[in-house]
């Protein structure tokens, strides 16, 4: 799938509708992913080069943007670069600065689930924008393995944890789309379950926004499961 790319008549205002959903979304999030986001926006309004579609700037420049140190600098970076907000396409070395590109499809993930909190009208736009999945030509085989494909499917459908991510697609489609569905079954001890994110972010956002649904869904196939655990 293609991303657009914020170029020709309109795209002024596709730039304030991205710089808004990653608002909106810092502002949904814990205290340290607001501050993260905030410093995105600063640094993408005064610094990305929109027609290179990419960030260039030396730390010691995002320091004095950010007003702190360039320490904190290669903290930030890093967890942009470990959440896939941002993109690195050249490293920097022999004082060459290093350049990023933002992760549009990541960023439009992330913020989905708050798009109506704006408007519909902004909801509206960001759907135009997001790019929809190439349609894949599917060779049907007959025999033994269509056999081999139904018996996994009604295995899936026997396990725990198959039947609750089927049950978070069903009951909290946006949220599964968005948070649930790359989730991975680590392991069950007790009455914790143990579950992998894709990110260490994603895991955090989760145990902090949404994690009822989540649990909720869990304790109805598992039973007597009452904490989960996430890793990153």
């Amino acid at each position: 799938m293609e991303v657009k790319r914020f170029t020709g008549p309109y795209a002024g205002s596709q730039k304030y509708d991205l710089l808004t959903a990653i608002s909106v979304a810092g502002l949904n999030g814990t205290p340290g992913f607001q501050r993260s986001m905030m410093r995105l926006v600063a640094l993408i309004t005064a610094r990305y080069n929109w027609s290179a579609d990419e960030l260039t700037v030396g730390q010691k420049l995002m320091a004095r943007l950010w007003s702190v140190d360039e320490r904190t600098v290669k903290r930030e970076i890093k967890r942009l670069t470990e959440s896939s907000i941002l993109l690195q396409l050249r490293p920097g070395v022999r004082g060459r600065v290093a350049a990023y590109r933002l992760n549009y499809m990541e960023i439009y993930r992330l913020s989905e689930p708050v798009w109506q909190n704006v408007g519909v009208d902004f909801a509206s736009r960001m759907e135009a924008l997001t790019p929809k999945p190439t349609e894949k030509v599917v060779h049907v085989q007959f025999g033994q393995e269509k056999l081999a494909s139904a018996e996994h499917e009604i295995n899936d459908l026997q396990d725990p944890w198959g039947r609750a991510l089927r049950r978070l697609s069903e009951s909290e489609t946006l949220l599964f789309k968005s948070w649930y569905r790359d989730l991975q079954l680590v392991e069950t001890h007790d009455q914790t379950i143990t579950l992998r994110a894709p990110s260490k972010f994603i895991a955090q956002y989760i145990q902090s926004h949404h994690l009822k649904p989540l649990l909720g869904a869990i304790q109805l196939e598992f039973g007597r499961i009452q904490k989960v655990c996430l890793l990153g």
